[in-house]
């Protein structure tokens, strides 16, 4: 049983039918983090340079030839970010920043021993987004990541020239007390146990024939 499962109660998340007000009760404050703006760019990015540590195993036989690479996080590493409000768009500032992701790389060895690596891809980004008012809380910004590669070459000891394909959701965000409309607790039902039901049919089965 969870949520979404056939489990029958006005207490649990879904879709609203009939009055949305109906089984409002109370104004609740809810401590979150308040997403003021946000922007995502996709893109293809060419000859990225990916020089690996950490070796598993280690000591392979060179060269090592690429099977692919992928970030190892979702949230990436906002580094040098430079915050300038624009005089000429109210509310507005160009957000400057290096975002680090972490990457987890694929390879064999030159005797055909798969290994893992890591590495770090530092992507810089100058977007312009909507800033809040000045307030003694402080905002922040914070930067979701993705990335796949597939193709790359080995160049160099410990080095690979790879295309990646980048997503990079950029945000400013800050921790608020919000007041929301509540339905109240939840009701949380049963778990479900997973079984393979190996005598599922069977049991149904009448005792003798009929």
């Amino acid at each position: 049983m969870s949520f979404f499962c056939n489990f029958q109660s006005d207490k649990c998340p879904g879709q609203i039918n009939g009055n949305p007000l109906n089984g409002l009760c109370e104004k609740v404050c809810l401590q979150v983090k308040k997403v003021f703006d946000a922007c995502m760019q996709q893109s293809q990015l060419n000859d990225i340079v990916l020089n690996i540590t950490n070796l598993t195993p280690a000591n392979p036989t060179y060269p090592l030839t690429f099977i692919s690479a992928k970030s190892t996080v979702s949230q990436g590493v906002v580094n040098n970010l430079l915050i300038e409000p624009l005089s000429e768009r109210p509310n507005c500032a160009r957000v400057k920043s290096d975002i680090l992701i972490p990457v987890s790389v694929a390879y064999t060895d030159a005797n055909n021993v798969e290994g893992v690596a890591t590495a770090t891809i530092s992507i810089p980004k100058d977007v312009i987004l909507n800033i809040p008012s000045a307030s003694i809380m402080p905002y922040n910004v914070e930067a979701v990541v993705s990335l796949v590669s597939t193709q790359g070459t080995y160049t160099d000891l410990n080095q690979f020239i790879v295309d990646a394909c980048v997503s990079i959701i950029i945000k400013i965000v800050m921790e608020v007390e919000l007041l929301v409309p509540s339905y109240g607790y939840a009701a949380i039902p049963p778990c479900q146990e997973y079984t393979q039901e190996v005598c599922a049919g069977f049991f149904e089965l009448p005792m003798y024939p009929e």
